[in-house]
């Protein structure tokens, strides 16, 4: 069950260069479709454009609530909805949003910027593969970061290609604070975090990516999350923070939430590793876990 495009963030990423098999790299869209015809060669069915409102624990059975009418029953549950993107707090951003200011960027996105100069708001991975995608189109690429470096939250072979690109530029102790328009975006105003002083610059393209919350407000009670909303799962659960929560005699599998039967995996669990290689292993994973749960029911 889907509520929008398969591939949730992994989906729209410009370049996916570290999943084994491909050394090349491929994009997350490419990666995603074939992914999908692999789904329906083994014929699973694919709900596509649905979303899920609710779940209900009945019993040994499980139920998924969509949002409207109707419902889906099953005796096991993977929860694998990730996170959406953070949005960013600035005067007029929302204003602008898919003009100009954008959550996360694709292809056609990255060749529509070719000879303009392009600002990037974050510090991850995510960014800093979007920095090298822009920078094949756009004159220039500003990455606006509110540390003083990228090594903390980046990974290193991006942070050398990005320092050594001629076109990325990067301010850091820098943030967004206005951006201005008429209908689209045509300026922003960047605040100096040392100096407190701020600087007006005219451009067409804001890319966002300042982190994401987890997909779980759907849940309900039951299943049991930390303070930002990502699912508990496996040993965590008996941790004297979670006392009392999980049901059973038996310890709960590696990726069971505090709902016996009810799994996680990828981005929505807490501490997940927040990578395609292994939120696609934790799938693979929970699967085995369903068939051994199942098999003491």
């Amino acid at each position: 069950m889907e509520r929008e495009a398969p591939g949730g963030q992994a989906g729209q990423s410009a370049a996916i260069e570290n999943y084994l098999g491909f050394p090349k790299g491929l994009s997350g869209s490419d990666l995603t479709q074939r992914a999908m015809a692999q789904v329906t060669r083994f014929g699973a069915e694919l709900v596509l454009a649905q979303n899920v409102a609710g779940f209900e624990a009945r019993g040994p059975v499980h139920a998924v609530l969509f949002d409207g009418s109707g419902e889906i029953e099953a005796r096991s549950l993977i929860v694998a909805t990730g996170v959406a993107y953070r949005r960013l707090e600035a005067t007029g951003l929302d204003e602008l949003n898919g003009r100009g200011v954008y959550y996360g960027v694709d292809a056609s996105e990255a060749s529509q910027c070719e000879g303009d100069d392009v600002y990037i708001v974050g510090a991850a991975n995510s960014a800093g593969q979007a920095a090298l995608n822009l920078s094949r189109f756009a004159r220039r690429v500003v990455l606006v970061v509110r540390a003083g470096a990228l090594d903390a939250t980046m990974s290193q072979y991006l942070v050398q290609r990005i320092t050594s690109s001629p076109v990325i530029e990067v301010r850091y102790r820098s943030e967004i604070v206005e951006a201005r328009g008429d209908g689209h975006l045509e300026s922003l105003t960047i605040a100096d975090r040392d100096s407190s002083g701020t600087e007006e610059v005219s451009t067409s393209w804001l890319f966002v990516f300042i982190g994401a919350s987890p997909r779980t407000g759907w849940l309900g009670p039951g299943v049991v999350r930390d303070r930002l909303g990502f699912v508990v799962t496996g040993p965590d659960l008996l941790a004297p923070a979670h006392a009392g929560c999980w049901p059973l005699a038996r310890a709960p599998l590696a990726l069971e939430t505090s709902v016996p039967g009810v799994f996680a995996a990828g981005d929505v669990r807490l501490d997940s590793m927040k990578r395609v290689a292994s939120a696609v292993g934790e799938g693979a994973m929970s699967v085995y876990l369903v068939h051994r749960y199942l098999a003491t029911i």
